[in-house]
């Protein structure tokens, strides 16, 4: 059976003895309003000029670019380029958005991003039609697999796993959205064995739906919880990373069958925008095969 279920907000829990250090509501409000200067703000300060072949000139006071230096990269002028980085200018032309892209050596999907924010109306017409409801079909489809699968939403709810999946989130807090399971759960840091890489890339893949989906109250919802329930957020956020999840290792420590060593393939439903399928595939033959094999026979004898 196919646990499917709506979008719980979950709660905060403090982990520490003392109470946790909120995120002034000021500093959401002035990075939604200036998306686009805060990411060029950041990429800007994490890009050396060795990354772009730029000479050092005199004394530094951060490793990063200057702005002037990346206005001289994108080929406009300083002055614009402060106003953009500011607010203060807001529609910069394709060709210019191309420039910045170059200049600060941006990957294919940063470069993605820097468009998403620069053109946010395009952006929206893209999120049209998004849906949160799985089909019968892929429900079907992922029952059949002994593998753990689950189907996600840009924002990293859960909206239907498979039974093995649910046998490997069971008992876990915050199981229904990815991004709270890992950071408001302080049992994340057993369950996930690379928690630190696995984490980087949730929080790069929602900076990028952020920058997407900046109309989605949702998104903006989630970002306000994280940002004021965990540290650990705010300090991998404000780099301003994007990636998109694709594949990658994925290991894990389970209660009953113990650390599980897995492959993450993450596929696109093209007949749901905006859903994305995660299985976890472990090596043939493999202890890690066993263990889910176990996980899935427990599953079914409790069934």
């Amino acid at each position: 059976m196919v646990a499917v279920g709506a979008v719980d907000p979950g709660s905060v829990t403090p982990t520490l003895a003392t109470e946790p250090r909120l995120m002034p509501t000021y500093l959401f409000k002035m990075d939604s309003d200036n998306l686009l200067g805060e990411f060029l703000r950041a990429r800007r300060e994490i890009t050396t000029p060795a990354q772009v072949d730029v000479r050092p000139i005199g004394r530094r006071r951060t490793p990063g670019l200057r702005r002037e230096e990346v206005a001289m990269l994108a080929g406009v002028s300083t002055d614009y380029y402060i106003r953009l980085e500011q607010g203060r200018e807001r529609h910069p032309s394709e060709q210019v958005v191309g420039a910045l892209a170059r200049a600060l050596a941006l990957d294919p999907e940063s470069a993605a991003h820097l468009y998403d924010l620069a053109r946010p109306g395009l952006a929206r017409h893209r999120q049209a039609g998004w849906v949160d409801q799985v089909h019968s079909n892929v429900a079907r489809l992922m029952e059949c697999w002994d593998m753990p699968a689950c189907v996600v939403n840009h924002r990293l709810d859960v909206l239907a796993k498979n039974r093995t999946a649910a046998a490997l989130y069971d008992g876990l807090a915050h199981n229904d959205n990815l991004l709270r399971l890992a950071l408001l759960n302080p049992a994340a840091h057993e369950f996930y064995l690379d928690w630190e890489r696995d984490t980087y890339s949730k929080i790069a893949h929602l900076r990028a739906a952020a920058g997407a989906h900046c109309d989605d109250p949702l998104v903006v919802e989630l970002i306000e919880e994280l940002s004021s329930g965990s540290e650990e957020f705010r300090r991998m956020w404000d780099r301003h990373d994007v990636r998109a999840r694709t594949r990658a290792p994925a290991r894990f420590h389970h209660r009953d069958v113990g650390d599980v060593v897995t492959s993450m393939e993450v596929m696109s439903i093209d007949s749901a925008p905006g859903q994305k399928l995660i299985v976890f595939q472990a090596e043939p033959g493999s202890p890690s095969e066993e263990a889910l094999a176990l996980l899935g026979g427990l599953v079914r004898r409790e069934a």
